[in-house]
């Protein structure tokens, strides 16, 4: 949890700084709010027991129960994120951090604005949140729904087989084109030159060049949607640019994002393995970022069918509480669990009331600090428990420091004791504690 408050801490920042706030929605929605918005990925949906006449499922994201939440409230426009945990009936593999319970971190724009503004903002906070996490090199990969469903009608894939095609070539990351291929033929029955016509395409990625190409298409630009979704990508990378980012960005044709309710724009951030010999191209090890613009899932739930305009991330914060721990464990640093300041210790016996007396002025005033729940510890066992703590300071209390009005206040780390007079304490406390500022 230590490292998980670290994670969004940062990630809480790098939206506030992009001016979203925070929503939140219950746990469970009504099955039909979640039926049919993910396509083949429904069956990992957890449904609750019937109890009094109320279908329920717990949420499986963020971002259909944002949508049913604007349609309800009548929103048309609103910037926000929401971070909590969502549900998957999957099978759970620990070490590639999949669970059946895990947070996600959502961030959405929602609202009718000038084209690519918004989605360019988008990436550009998952590549200041990448970077800021320091978790590693990444590349966000990005393509648009309209550009995948063109090509699929260029190439002759029937319109009934479009979803399932996309999920086969989403899989490229993973497996090779041969086994592609295969599944789109011998499983859901392609015909094989139309499957090689898909592989010319998705096999691409670049820049901005590849989208310049690709708009010079003869086959492609027979499609009105390909032309739009081309379009689109350009201004995108022009924004992009300005902002920055365009080196991180990989225009990726294979990239196909398995939920049904993408509509435009789709991007995902995957982490690069450095290439261990020269010349070996760099492996990515999964995605750790990913979302798009969905246009249409709002009108779904509002009776009048008012579409609301939306775009927006997710970050897999799992992946990357796993990979910042590995990273901890590698630099034996020891991540601090509690941000005790000080222990309020006693250098004799019979001093239990004014051990209490103290930490309460401490904790009134604002001050971490505990205390050994002895009547009469040994002064080295108040040390020792600090060491193993991480307490940096102890504020220690004598009879002669009592009729002095001081107390002892040691260092655990350099071991250099000073007197400080009883009513600075709070302040010095909290001089030596300050953390310097984070640049």
């Amino acid at each position: 949890m230590a490292v998980r408050e670290k994670v969004f801490d940062v990630i809480i920042s790098c939206f506030k700084r992009h001016g979203a706030e925070v929503i939140d929605t219950p746990v469970f929605e009504l099955k039909e709010t979640l039926t049919g918005k993910y396509g083949e990925d429904s069956k990992l949906i957890y449904d609750l027991k019937d109890q009094g006449g109320e279908l329920l499922s717990l949420r499986y994201d963020l971002t259909v129960p944002f949508a049913r939440y604007l349609a309800m409230n009548k929103l048309t426009n609103i910037k926000r994120y929401h971070i909590a945990k969502v549900y998957r009936r999957d099978n759970p593999a620990m070490t590639r951090g999949r669970y059946r319970e895990f947070y996600q971190c959502d961030f959405d724009i929602a609202g009718q604005f000038d084209p690519m503004i918004p989605d360019a903002e988008c990436l550009k906070i998952i590549c200041e949140l990448l970077s800021s996490l320091q978790i590693g090199d990444f590349l966000v990969k990005v393509n648009d729904r309209r550009i995948l469903d063109g090509m699929f009608a260029v190439c002759g894939v029937p319109d009934s087989k479009f979803r399932t095609i996309c999920s086969s070539v989403d899989k490229l990351d993973k497996v090779s084109w041969e086994e592609v291929k295969n599944e789109m033929v011998e499983e859901k029955g392609l015909a094989p030159e139309v499957a090689d016509r898909i592989g010319d395409y998705v096999q691409q990625h670049g820049g901005v060049s590849l989208v310049e190409q690709l708009l010079q298409d003869p086959k492609l630009s027979q499609s009105k949607q390909a032309l739009e979704g081309l379009g689109d990508l350009n201004l995108l990378f022009e924004y992009l640019t300005l902002f920055g980012i365009a080196d991180k960005i990989s225009f990726d044709l294979s990239l196909a994002r398995g939920l049904d309710y993408y509509t435009g724009v789709i991007y995902e951030a995957v982490l690069l393995q450095t290439p261990v010999q020269p010349g070996e191209e760099t492996l990515g090890v999964g995605s750790v970022a990913a979302g798009g613009r969905y246009d249409g899932l709002v009108g779904m739930f509002d009776p009048k069918g008012r579409k609301v305009p939306c775009v927006g991330l997710s970050i897999g914060v799992e992946r990357i509480f796993s990979i910042v721990e590995q990273r901890l464990e590698a630099l034996e640093e020891k991540v601090r669990t509690t941000e005790t300041q000080v222990l309020v210790a006693s250098a004799q016996k019979k001093l239990l009331e004014e051990r209490l007396k103290l930490i309460a002025e401490l904790w009134d005033a604002g001050i971490k600090a505990e205390l050994l729940y002895k009547k009469n510890p040994k002064l080295l066992n108040q040390l020792q428990y600090c060491e193993e703590a991480g307490i940096p300071l102890v504020a220690i209390i004598g009879e002669q420091e009592l009729k002095d009005g001081v107390i002892k206040l040691r260092s655990v780390a350099s071991r250099e004791e000073v007197d400080v007079r009883r009513e600075d304490l709070v302040e010095e406390i909290k001089r030596r504690t300050s953390q310097p500022l984070l640049n």
